[in-house]
């Protein structure tokens, strides 16, 4: 007898009430569906609890649960995840509701930078922007396109008209000595 064949037998005799065979079958499952509640969950804690709930669920609805040649591992995975899922959400709600004002507060922030923050990265802007000029043209022009328009270095190879390997040591060459002048 396989082991998912073993399993829902398991499954049909808890149906009609068979203790042994929900105590194997937590044997058999609890593992994984532990594992499944703790990923969703992030909480030991209360991915144990969610285990127990969800073997309950189990002992009330193996009834339900039917035979298709599918994985009764499916069934079971399903009840502990959707579960789970439930806890999850009702923990974010009551977090919602307990934090109340502080979360309007919150969200009302504005996630932009600051005032100092803006000066900092014009300054630093203004620091690389000076040290590209240092590069040659060509060069400058093939670091913006890699590393600020996202181009790849067989698309800049061809619009410089170079070998790719020569691309490579230009933009390797250039970021060395750009970061010889940002730490000047």
């Amino acid at each position: 007898m396989s082991r998912l064949t073993e399993i829902e037998t398991m499954i049909g005799r808890v149906a009609l009430g068979d203790r042994a065979a929900f105590g194997a079958l937590y044997d058999a499952t609890s593992a994984k569906l532990f594992g499944i509640c703790l990923r969703v969950l992030d909480n030991r804690a209360e991915a144990e609890d969610a285990l127990q709930e969800v073997f309950v669920k189990v002992w009330h609805n193996a009834g339900r649960y039917q035979v298709n040649g599918l994985s009764p591992m499916t069934w079971l995975i399903t009840i502990a995840r959707n579960h789970a899922i439930d806890r999850l959400r009702m923990r974010r709600k009551s977090e919602r509701r307990a934090g109340g004002d502080l979360d309007a507060v919150t969200e009302l922030a504005d996630a932009a930078p600051g005032p100092e923050a803006r000066a900092v990265a014009a300054s630093e802007n203004a620091r690389i922007g000076h040290c590209l000029t240092e590069l040659e043209p060509d060069r400058a022009a093939a670091v913006r396109g890699a590393y600020l328009a996202g181009e790849s270095y067989a698309d800049l190879a061809a619009r410089f008209d170079v070998p790719l390997n020569t691309m490579r040591t230009w933009l390797r060459r250039s970021l060395m000595r750009l970061k010889e002048c940002l730490t000047r």
